[in-house]
């Protein structure tokens, strides 16, 4: 009876050392009964007591991240499809830029970045049509626009320009265009969205002034020292209009263009890109001005 009695407290301590070991987070452990480790009335019984090691948790599997958010209907899935198509098909166009660049067919090379625009624009005016805007699509975009805008356009421009310009002034000019190309595009990820302006040359914008001086420019050295300009405002703070604000403008304003390239397309293009160029400054210091 008493060997039972001694056998019941024995079990009793062990459970209690167990649990306070597994709320401490102890590691398994066997010991023989000490008066440091075990309690007098268990050390008179000069028994072992074994620490039972807690059980490791199960490791929880790979967890599939739905790529499309919300009900996930069969025609949502092909609008999706079809969204995301669009920006493959961009850096389709793109690495088909490089490949005929490289071959010497650059007027192709540039008609192919404007495609990478077109479907540029596509994608995103369709997924918000459709409904299937999702965080994902937002991430291929940018890496889209980094393969077509930031490294397609100076490859070709650097094919373009290379018989006219140095290759210590075109190299730097050319890589800046995909340096400032992946500034812009992780700072516009991050940063809040102005629906009236845009901080800095949009990546497509500045992809389509430079396709078209490709196609309706002839090279010069000066064209060299341009693109690290354009380069620069990419990564700049200056406000640009957005093309619906552009639209807004008096008709007249409009018509003027398409007067002027029937005159001379080459000069009316350059002074319609340089004063696009220059709107950003004067727009950041007409509301600093109002702002003092």
């Amino acid at each position: 009876m008493r060997r039972s009695g001694t056998l019941a407290r024995s079990v009793l301590v062990r459970t209690a050392l167990v649990g306070r070991r597994r709320r401490d987070g102890g590691d398994v452990l066997t010991t023989s009964g000490s008066a440091d480790v075990v309690p007098d009335d268990l050390a008179s019984l000069g028994s072992r007591v074994e620490f039972i090691a807690p059980r490791t948790p199960a490791v929880a599997g790979p967890i599939s991240i739905p790529l499309l958010p919300g009900e996930r209907t069969l025609d949502r899935r092909i609008k999706f499809g079809l969204v995301n198509a669009c920006t493959i098909s961009s850096i389709m166009w793109g690495m088909f830029a490089v490949f005929l660049s490289i071959q010497g067919h650059v007027p192709w090379a540039a008609a192919c970045i404007l495609a990478c625009v077109t479907f540029d624009g596509l994608d995103g005016a369709l997924a918000r049509k459709f409904g299937v805007a999702s965080p994902f699509g937002a991430q291929m975009d940018s890496m889209a626009d980094m393969s077509s805008f930031g490294l397609a356009v100076p490859v070709v421009l650097f094919t373009w320009l290379h018989p006219v310009a140095p290759a210590w002034l075109l190299g730097p000019a050319c890589a800046l265009i995909a340096v400032c190309s992946a500034i812009r595009l992780a700072r516009f990820n991050v940063s809040p969205k102005d629906g009236r302006f845009f901080c800095g040359v949009p990546t497509t914008m500045a992809a389509t002034i430079l396709a078209l001086s490709v196609l309706l420019i002839k090279p010069t050295i000066g064209l060299a020292i341009a693109v690290a300009a354009i380069a620069l405002l990419m990564v700049s703070t200056f406000p640009y209009a957005k093309l619906a604000r552009v639209l807004r403008l008096p008709r007249w304003l409009l018509v003027v263009p398409v007067l002027g390239g029937l005159a001379d397309y080459q000069i009316t293009f350059m002074v319609l890109i340089g004063a696009y160029l220059v709107s950003g400054p004067i727009i950041w210091l007409r509301y600093r001005e109002a702002a003092l």
